[in-house]
């Protein structure tokens, strides 16, 4: 199969273009530079050169492509404007496609389950959507993607959980303060964190790529349930000195991280039954008994980018 995908460089993107390569599929990536394009093409992907500002740059690729995964986000004052108009771009020109020969594609949409809001009871791809200001603008870009399911176009959202593994993410910038001694929680910690590895989350796409029948809403979270602060003592436990740990109260978390601070708040049960129905299973089961790989990922990840 022949996709498209953006973000490819990045955390979530860089995971699922070495699943989809690995997978046997022909990828074709968007990289914002000459020397990102260069990397991509040393990994096996075809790269593109464009930004999602400026769609006439990769309007060709996603009009040829089977299907396209959107695992990019500008993040700048204008990154909500500019994703709403890359999505309208690529799911027109897909449309477009599919019109000229007939053929069925697919277009698969990255999004969160923070639009789920709090969720003291396990919450599936069916529970109401109840986002915090930090994310208040993505349900409007999933049922835009869901909205443009035809006969001729299979679309799918993804919501990961937290995503950790690989040295990049919101557990790895956990473990780098715990290794630099002070490690700040936002709250009290008892927030419960829906989480999900990298490689198995990648996994999870090449899967929905492949089923001809997936589409509608898809959560990955490995279950686990933990709390944030039983997560930061894990970490702690593992470091060679134990870091001091400080937990923020929600004021002084607003003032330095201000929207942010909520969604890293929230308290969280998420399920994921229609990615089991797939096939798909999580090969980690949670941080908590990870960290020590996870150390060494963080590690080696930092060795890579200083050679």
């Amino acid at each position: 199969m022949h996709i498209f995908l953006t973000g490819a460089t990045g955390y979530i993107g860089s995971a699922v273009r070495g699943a989809l390569i690995k997978g046997g599929h022909q990828v074709t990536a968007m990289a914002r530079d000459k020397e990102k394009a260069e990397r991509l093409a040393a990994r096996g992907a075809t790269p593109v050169v464009a930004e999602l500002a400026a769609p006439k740059r990769y309007l060709a690729a996603a009009k040829a492509a089977d299907a396209i995964v959107h695992a990019a986000y500008e993040s700048s004052p204008r990154g909500v404007e500019v994703e709403k108009q890359a999505l309208e771009t690529m799911l027109s020109a897909q449309q477009q496609a599919s019109e000229a020969d007939g053929k069925i594609r697919t277009f698969v949409y990255t999004s969160g389950v923070w639009v789920l809001g709090r969720s003291l009871r396990a919450a599936d791809e069916t529970a109401p959507l109840d986002p915090p200001a930090h994310v208040a603008w993505r349900p409007a870009h999933e049922d835009l993607v869901l909205s443009a399911f035809s006969a001729t176009l299979r679309t799918v959202v993804v919501r990961p959980g937290i995503v950790y593994g690989g040295g990049r993410g919101i557990v790895s910038d956990l473990i780098k303060d715990a290794l630099n001694g002070l490690v700040r929680v936002v709250g009290p910690g008892k927030n419960r964190w829906p989480l999900v590895y990298d490689h198995d989350l990648a996994d999870l796409y090449l899967k929905i790529v492949e089923a001809p029948t997936a589409a509608g809403v898809f959560h990955a979270t490995d279950e686990e349930d933990e709390r944030v602060s039983d997560i930061v003592e894990a970490i702690a436990a593992q470091v060679p000195q134990k870091p001091d740990i400080r937990y923020m109260p929600m004021e002084e978390a607003h003032k330095k991280f201000g929207a942010y601070a909520d969604a890293l708040a929230l308290d969280q049960k998420v399920r994921s039954p229609k990615a089991r129905a797939l096939g798909w299973s999580p090969t980690q089961a949670g941080v908590i008994n990870s960290v020590a790989r996870l150390l060494e990922e963080y590690r080696n990840s930092n060795r890579e980018r200083n050679v």
